[in-house]
């Protein structure tokens, strides 16, 4: 992933504002300097996390039957490349550092290969007062005027360096893999940052920008370009295409080989 570098350096500035947050003048204030479940009630805090977490499972059963078939297309894409070896072991998987470089394409070569319109898509936004610039690569699939997104590692974008056990448990709802209309994700997208945010005010750490909502809509709903890209080079694959490019080959007619032998007279 571009950002996996930037992530890791931002979560790391999460931690140290953690640890260093009595003097830092940018923590999130709870009003009383106290704690937020002191300063909003224990009870308030418990409802909130709990209608964020019905909010959050109601949305995403809301999958159409579309969205369903497209993600059983997925998961069967990342099976096959599992098996030709065009997928590492290590346990980042097609979502993670060094699957993510390739996995998408090959995702979307595979669903264009069962009639979908899907292609690679790297999203960029300029920098604003309120969070960085940056870029983000998924896939998407068009079906006429309306976009599904498809995003492999949708859970670790959502991962943050020492959340409380509350936020964790949204992240845990989350599917690693997640298929779904514009406006679902907008939703999910919505109910996750409320949440970061919340979290971040708990435990009285400084709420980065890459959290906030903007910056994250701005992954998937940022100037997009589909990307047409070769993929890159695999041996388990590439021994399979030779084959069928030798199978490919066009063989002389057996017609023209009888007119080009000598003829022997018979009798």
């Amino acid at each position: 992933m571009e950002e996996s570098l930037a992530d890791m350096v931002l979560g790391f500035f999460e931690e140290w504002n953690a640890e260093d947050s009595s003097g830092s003048e940018d923590l999130m204030s709870d009003g009383g300097g106290g704690s937020g479940e002191e300063a909003g009630g224990a009870d308030e805090a418990r409802t909130f996390w709990e209608s964020q977490d019905q909010i959050l499972k109601d949305t995403l059963m809301r999958s159409g039957s579309t969205e369903r078939k497209i993600l059983a297309e997925v998961e069967e894409a990342i099976r096959k490349m599992r098996e030709e070896g065009a997928v590492c072991d290590c346990s980042g998987g097609v979502g993670g550092e060094c699957g993510k470089r390739w996995g998408l394409r090959g995702i979307a070569d595979r669903l264009r290969e069962k009639g979908y319109d899907s292609a690679v898509c790297r999203s960029k936004w300029q920098r604003s007062p309120d969070f960085p610039s940056g870029e983000h690569s998924y896939i998407d699939v068009m079906i006429g005027s309306r976009k599904v997104v498809i995003e492999p590692s949708f859970r670790g974008e959502f991962e943050v360096a020492r959340a409380n056990t509350k936020y964790n448990i949204l992240v845990a709802r989350l599917p690693e893999v997640f298929v779904g209309k514009a406006e679902r994700l907008r939703s999910v997208v919505k109910i996750m940052c409320r949440g970061a945010k919340r979290c971040m005010k708990e435990n009285r750490m400084h709420m980065g920008p890459w959290r906030k909502h903007e910056y994250m809509l701005s992954k998937w709903f940022g100037n997009c370009e589909r990307l047409s890209v070769p993929l890159p080079s695999f041996p388990a694959r590439d021994a399979v295409l030779s084959a069928e490019r030798q199978l490919s080959r066009p063989r002389a007619s057996m017609l023209t080989f009888d007119l080009h032998r000598p003829v022997v007279k018979v009798g």
